[in-house]
């Protein structure tokens, strides 16, 4: 019922993602170069997952968490990835008007999931620093779970309430949204309808969750550095360090490409200075997120050395 009256409201069946069009002489390369991208992407967070499960000192509830970061960057990168290479290859830059309300709704689901994962992660290493004799207790299995899953709830309510409120508008031809993708800013841009409301609910709802989260996240680390300054031990400060080092990496590049592009009133109006962020955040930090986790991390190391030995010496 409410998909139909959403048709109602529009004149469009399809949407036009204009993307990098003033660059045609790059279509190609882009292509190439988002393929590439997305492989690297792909295969790096399958070996973490792959790695996570088979290395058994690695079952403990900061790597649960980094397996279904992991999940989630694939799935996150393949609701934006695979649409944009074919339209850069072949120059079809048409999207149904479904299709970019289904990418728009996963696109947020697995954005803001990401965001309360994030958050949630870095309440882990406040717990295994700070009071490690509590730390299995705290962060047990149930417990993790229960982290997961809130995150995904979170997500949901937000994608649910943007993609709605999105397409509540009315879009009239030629329906071209400056982006190569459905995001909701520049779908937003694109509608001919007073877009004040979803403006500020956009505003309000991003606003929040980055706010909320990245207290969290702050709130987490400043205990955690406290705790650390304060070990006796030169090496167990390192240690301490190392462990949440990558974690600040990846929060710290994930926060500020979500604050420019959905934290700030400019995000709506200028939508141009956004397409090289999106690319940041869209393909190229979930292609980095193994790499922050497994180049600076000797645990995650040592694992894939145990397993590389293992699998020669069934030979």
């Amino acid at each position: 019922m409410q998909s139909e009256m959403m048709r109602n409201d529009t004149t469009v069946s399809q949407f036009i993602l204009v993307g990098f069009q003033e660059q045609l002489d790059l279509q190609l390369g882009l292509s190439f170069l988002f393929l590439l991208l997305y492989v690297i992407t792909v295969v790096g967070n399958v070996g973490m997952i792959t790695l996570t499960t088979a290395d058994a000192q690695l079952h403990t509830p900061m790597y649960f968490f980094l397996k279904n970061l992991s999940f989630l960057d694939i799935c996150y990168s393949s609701v934006i990835t695979p649409k944009a290479m074919v339209s850069f290859a072949t120059g079809n830059r048409a999207i149904s008007y479904n299709g970019c309300a289904t990418q728009m709704f996963f696109f947020s689901l697995l954005g803001t999931t990401e965001c309360f994962f994030l958050a949630a992660m870095a309440y882990d290493r406040f717990i295994a620093v700070c009071n490690p004799l509590l730390y299995h207790a705290s962060m047990s299995k149930k417990t993790s779970i229960s982290l997961v899953a809130a995150s995904y709830l979170f997500g949901f309510l937000n994608c649910s309430t943007q993609t709605g409120l999105t397409f509540s508008l009315s879009f009239c031809e030629p329906g071209e949204i400056n982006q190569f993708f459905c995001d909701v800013p520049a779908v937003m841009k694109a509608s001919c309808s007073d877009t004040f409301v979803n403006e500020i609910a956009l505003l309000v709802m991003c606003g929040l969750i980055i706010v909320i989260t990245s207290t969290i996240v702050l709130i987490s680390y400043s205990y955690i550095v406290a705790t650390i300054l304060r070990m006796p031990s030169v090496e167990g400060r390192r240690k301490a360090f190392s462990t949440c080092t990558s974690h600040i990496m990846a929060v710290s590049l994930f926060f500020g490409t979500a604050f420019f592009m959905y934290g700030q009133p400019g995000s709506i109006s200028s939508p141009n200075q956004g397409k090289v962020v999106s690319v940041f955040y869209t393909i190229v930090i979930p292609m980095l997120n193994p790499f922050i986790y497994s180049l600076r991390n000797k645990e995650v190391k040592d694992a894939l050395q145990r397993q590389i030995r293992r699998i020669t010496s069934s030979y």
